[in-house]
Parts: structure tokens; C-alpha cells; sequence
């Protein structure tokens, strides 16, 4: 089941960023190499973030969301989790 994850940006989120971005980017790279991510990066607006990714509930998707270094470092005030149905592409080959 795919879960889409949305982090809102706290006040600090774009200052606090830089110093945890390796150890984010490199959970969301472990998701990729066991095919579960669907796709991830920030919103253009500095807002926040979005991770697509696929859990076997929302509990194990919520579990990985609470654990993000950015979470964790306060970077995301908020998380909002929802169930998430991908329509297209209908591959993977963009």
C-alpha cells in the first residue's frame, strides 16, 4: 500500500536542514534500493516536503515518518500521513 507523507516546514526548518540532510537523504536512498520509494523532495515553496512510499500500514508508514532526522530534528512541525493511490505513470520509466 502506498502512503504519501507531507512534512511542514517549522520556523527554523530551512536553517536546522543542511546539517541533517545527509542522514534524511540516506534513509529515503535505503527505501529506494528495497523498491519501496515512490518518489520524494521538497516543495518549491520551502513549505515543506513530500515522500511517496510504499508500507504495509499506515502504522509502519507513520513509525518511518516519526523516526526522520528531520522530525527527529525538528526541521517538519507537522506530519500529516494519508493513504495514497498512484494512477500514472503506470510505470516506473517516466
Amino acid at each position: 500500500m502506498l502512503f504519501a507523507i507531507i512534512g511542514t516546514d517549522g520556523p527554523r526548518g530551512q536553517a536546522l536542514r543542511p546539517s541533517l540532510r545527509a542522514a534524511h537523504l540516506a534513509r529515503l536512498e535505503a527505501l529506494e534500493r528495497e523498491g519501496r520509494l515512490v518518489l520524494a523532495g521538497p516543495f518549491g515553496d520551502g513549505s515543506g516536503s513530500l515522500i511517496v512510499l510504499a508500507a504495509e500500514s499506515l502504522d509502519d508508514a507513520r513509525t518511518f515518518a516519526e523516526a526522520d532526522p528531520y522530525v527527529t530534528g525538528g526541521v517538519f512541525q507537522a506530519i500529516d500521513i494519508r493513504p495514497f493511490m498512484k494512477v500514472l505513470p503506470r510505470s516506473d520509466h517516466g
